[in-house]
């Protein structure tokens, strides 16, 4: 395989009106049974994952596997991940992968991680904690060719206890900046401002703060914005797609998974996926503007 670049690979997306990313969170519980090898969870997931692929591939800007719903299996978890990080590549090369991982170390630690998740996984982007700060993030924010999403203002009902916390910004040096600022909004300033010397960093803001996307989209201009929370989390898609698009109407990565992977538990479960992502393509273009998929 060629050279891949994530911002590349993103933007080609946008501009054929593409939006949606599909969270691969997928659990051989709910896998339908037509699919399920007894005795072989890695060949469940990987299964499961190839059909909605490729029932989705052509709708989406973006696909999601969150690390955590493969290391709860263990080897065979892993070893279902590995086998889907190649068969995206192959089955779906034009469209990036994220991998929802979370990442948040000292900078020594983090070298394994980016080379776990870039060497060996050949993933496009990561999701990271700020809270070690730039120094730390090194090994992820010299990745040129990749993206490197910050955990910014999270989707789950907690989020506030810490992110909300306002932060002294010290003497007002335009009249329109208040002093304090909640941390939420400096993480984003300091993103924009001062680690995106590789313009390789994205941020990542929950559907279910409309308001506080709103307010981070004004302080980050265009850069990308994963927002979850869409679907099983009940985010509202209108203020979503009203706070977090940019200048040029795109910007966004609306992620949805349970509401798309598990959106029927029959044997039908790929095409209710693939409708269900249609569904969403078209409630986007609705507040932004553009055409029906089909």
């Amino acid at each position: 395989m060629g050279e891949r670049n994530f911002r590349e690979l993103l933007e080609a997306q946008w501009s054929r009106g593409n939006f949606v990313c599909v969270g691969l969170d997928s659990d051989p519980e709910k896998i339908p049974e037509s699919v399920q090898c007894r005795y072989d969870t890695a060949s469940t997931i990987s299964l499961f994952n190839r059909a909605i692929i490729e029932a989705t591939s052509d709708l989406v800007c973006a696909y999601k596997p969150n690390l955590a719903s493969y290391l709860k299996y263990g080897q065979e978890g892993l070893e279902a991940l590995y086998r889907t990080s190649i068969l995206m590549r192959y089955r779906a090369p034009d469209i990036p992968v994220i991998l929802d991982a979370k990442y948040a170390d000292i900078g020594n630690t983090n070298l394994g991680y980016a080379s776990f998740a870039f060497d060996r996984l050949e993933v496009d982007a990561v999701t990271v904690h700020p809270y070690l700060g730039a120094e730390a993030l090194k090994p992820f924010l010299d990745q040129t060719d990749k993206g490197i999403f910050v955990l910014c203002r999270t989707s789950n009902p907690g989020a506030g206890e810490f992110q909300d916390l306002k932060v002294d910004m010290g003497p007002i040096l335009v009249n329109d900046q208040p002093r304090y600022r909640p941390l939420y909004q400096v993480v984003a300033q300091q993103v924009t401002r001062d680690w995106n010397k590789n313009d390789n960093c994205a941020l990542v803001v929950g559907a279910t703060y409309p308001d506080e996307l709103r307010e981070v989209r004004k302080l980050v201009g265009d850069m990308p914005i994963l927002i979850p929370g869409i679907g099983a989390q009940g985010g509202d898609i209108e203020k979503t797609i009203v706070a977090g698009k940019d200048s040029r109407g795109q910007g966004m990565i609306i992620n949805s998974s349970r509401g798309i992977i598990f959106a029927s538990s029959g044997d039908d479960f790929a095409e209710v996926a693939r409708r269900e992502t249609i569904r969403l393509c078209e409630e986007i273009d609705r507040y932004r503007g553009g055409g029906k998929k089909g």
